[in-house]
Order: structure tokens, then C-alpha cells, then sequence
């Protein structure tokens, strides 16, 4: 009775999130950004708490530190984009508006013109969109601040209820699927802005040696595409490859190729990101490429996570059905032998952290 009323219990869960996932469609990207979070963070939260602070001191301390991530992660792009938005303007007004082209006899002249415009055009309307949508950003970043700290005083809620739902011999499922979503978070979120922050150092020492203006806006710019896989910052570096050969500085174009893509592009993947290949997720770059595009494609700047996580937690499940055909299969070939189910020795639920003291 007690395991029908869990189920009735975590049946009735699933339809109330669903419900609330369709009400709160305009801040669900900021509730899963939330909830991503507070997953990487909850090391950080029970390390706090283990050298003597209270619960709730320690959950302020970590959410402190997502509101910093955050703010840290969207402003310089944000503020560079729109106080930089003439010198932008101004670099693509110096490309000539027809291109001539000479191979063997045959002489053409490229009108890019129209694409100058159309670039132009967008840099001004991002401008004034981020401008115009400064509040509801300050708007979001309170409610994912708020969220965080919740998630973080009372973590074991959702999986008190996981556990209380699933019979023992299957806990082991959820918490395979707990430790990759763990991994797969620190890869996205641990790995990529350490490889951002120091794509964005570099990328500055090169721009600035090579005398381009907003040198701050590219390295910006650099770091952040450092977040898209296999491509990342050399999209920028052929750009302006591409647009010193337009202005007449071919000396320079062969410079920020060669430079940039050695220093930018090839130096903080080939450091960084070895080094600390460890926290990955374990999830080969092909499919966290496809992940990473089809969620943004699917859910917008959301889909940055929640693409490769998705990818990353299938990836277990067939892991999990690889591993118990195995067993099967080799119980079912040994004389005697009864075959052992993968989930009987299913480890013992996490403590919950939900049922602490609350009178921190």
C-alpha cells in the first residue's frame, strides 16, 4: 500500500511539472540554468557546511558565487556589444564595397556592398536589444538567483521522492544517471570556462599586439565562442583574416591566421582543456557537437546545456542496457547459474540532504 501510495505520489509529480514547465515557459530556461547550477555547486555547498558554516550561510555563500558566475559570464558581452557597437560599425564601414577579383584571364568585381549593410544593420539592432531588454535580464537574474539558494537548502527533495518511488533494486539507475549528469555539468560548465576564461586572456594579448580596435570586445567574443565545439574562436580568427584582406592589410591577415589560431584557437583546448580532462563528461566531441547544436537549434541558449546533457544521460541508459545484456548473456551460458540482475546489489540511497536541521 505504502509503495502504491508513492507511485500514485510520483505520478501526480510528474503531471504538476509538466503543468508547471508549460506555465512557466517564459522562465523555464532560467529555472533548468538554475537548477544546472546549483547541480555544480553543491560540492562547494557541502564543503562550506563540513568546515562549520550554517546550512543557510553556506547555501548564501554558493549562490554568491553563481550570481558572480553569471553576471560575470553575460555583462562584458552584453555591456562590449552595445558601448562598442560604433567602433564595430565603424571597422565594417571600412570595407570597400566591391571586391575585384582576377584569375588567369578571367576578371570579376564581388559587390558586397549589400552584405556590409546587412551586417551593420544587425550590430545596431542587437545594440538596441540588449538595451531594451536590460530589465527583463535583471528580472531573470533575481529569479535564478533565488532558485539556486532553494535548490541548494533543500537538495534531497527530489531524490527522496525518486527513491521512494523506485523499488531497491533499481536505485542503482537514478544514481548512475546522478554521477553523469555531474560529470556532463562540470565538463560544460567547469571545463568550458576555464578554456573561455583563457581563450579570452590570450585572445587579448594577440589582438592587442596586432593593433585592432575593441581588443576587449574580440577577446570577449573569442571566449564566448569557445563555449561552440569543434569550431570555436576560429570562426573570429578567419573573420578577420577574412576582413584585413578586404581593407587592404594582407600583412595582418596572415598574421591572425597563423597567430590566432596557434595562440587562440589551438593553445587553450590543447592546455586547459587536457589538463582538466578529468572533470569531462566522458562524451566523445562528435556527439557533444551534435548535442550542443540541436539543443540550441531546439531550446534556444538553453539548449547550450541541455543538448549535450541529453545526449550525455542517453549514452548511460545504453550503457546501463550494454552492461545487463552482458551479464544476462554470461549467467545464461554458465551450467547452474542464476542469472544476476544488474540492479540486486543496488548501492544504498544518498543521504538527504533535505532532512537536515532547519534551524540553521
Amino acid at each position: 500500500m505504502v509503495l502504491n501510495r508513492q507511485r500514485l505520489l510520483g505520478a501526480l509529480l510528474v503531471a504538476l511539472a509538466t503543468l508547471a514547465a508549460a506555465v512557466l515557459a517564459e522562465v523555464l530556461r532560467t529555472v533548468v540554468f538554475a537548477v544546472t547550477v546549483a547541480y555544480v555547486l553543491y560540492p562547494l555547498r557541502q564543503r562550506l557546511v563540513g568546515r562549520g558554516l550554517s546550512r543557510r550561510i553556506a547555501c548564501a555563500a554558493a549562490t554568491a558565487v553563481a550570481f558572480a558566475g553569471a553576471v560575470l559570464l553575460v555583462a562584458p558581452l552584453l555591456y562590449a556589444l552595445y558601448r562598442r557597437r560604433s567602433q564595430l560599425i565603424d571597422l565594417l564601414e571600412r570595407i570597400p564595397d566591391a571586391v575585384p577579383i582576377s584569375v588567369g584571364g578571367f576578371e570579376t568585381v564581388v559587390d558586397i556592398a549589400p552584405f556590409v549593410a546587412a551586417a551593420e544593420g544587425f550590430v545596431r539592432d542587437v545594440a538596441l536589444a540588449l538595451a531594451g531588454a536590460a530589465p527583463v535580464l535583471v528580472l531573470e537574474l533575481v529569479v535564478f538567483t533565488f532558485l539556486v539558494y532553494g535548490i541548494l537548502y533543500r537538495p534531497g527533495a527530489v531524490g527522496t521522492a525518486v527513491f521512494g518511488v523506485l523499488p531497491p533494486e533499481y536505485h542503482d539507475i537514478p544514481t548512475r544517471l546522478h554521477e553523469r549528469t555531474r560529470r556532463t555539468l562540470y565538463s560544460i560548465y567547469v571545463l568550458q570556462a576555464a578554456t573561455a576564461a583563457g581563450t579570452f586572456v590570450l585572445a587579448l594579448v594577440v589582438f592587442r599586439v596586432l593593433g585592432y580596435g575593441s581588443p576587449v570586445l574580440l577577446a570577449v567574443i573569442a571566449g564566448v565562442l569557445q563555449f561552440i565545439p569543434v569550431v570555436g574562436p576560429s570562426v573570429l580568427i578567419v573573420a578577420l583574416g577574412a576582413g584585413d584582406v578586404l581593407v587592404g592589410q594582407p600583412g595582418r591577415a596572415i598574421a591572425v591566421l597563423v597567430i590566432g589560431l596557434v595562440v587562440v584557437a589551438f593553445v587553450p583546448d590543447a592546455v586547459i582543456r587536457t589538463r582538466l580532462a578529468g572533470w569531462t563528461g566522458k562524451i566523445s566531441p562528435g556527439l557533444y557537437f551534435v548535442g550542443f547544436v540541436g539543443g540550441i537549434l531546439t531550446l534556444g541558449a538553453v539548449g547550450v546545456i541541455v543538448g549535450p546533457l541529453v545526449v550525455s544521460l542517453l549514452l548511460e541508459v545504453i550503457d546501463m542496457l550494454t552492461e545487463h545484456g552482458a551479464e544476462s548473456g554470461s549467467a545464461a551460458h554458465e551450467p547452474g547459474s542464476v542469472a544476476h540482475e544488474s540492479g540486486s546489489a543496488a548501492p544504498e540511497a544518498p543521504s538527504v540532504e533535505g532532512r537536515e536541521d532547519s534551524s540553521d
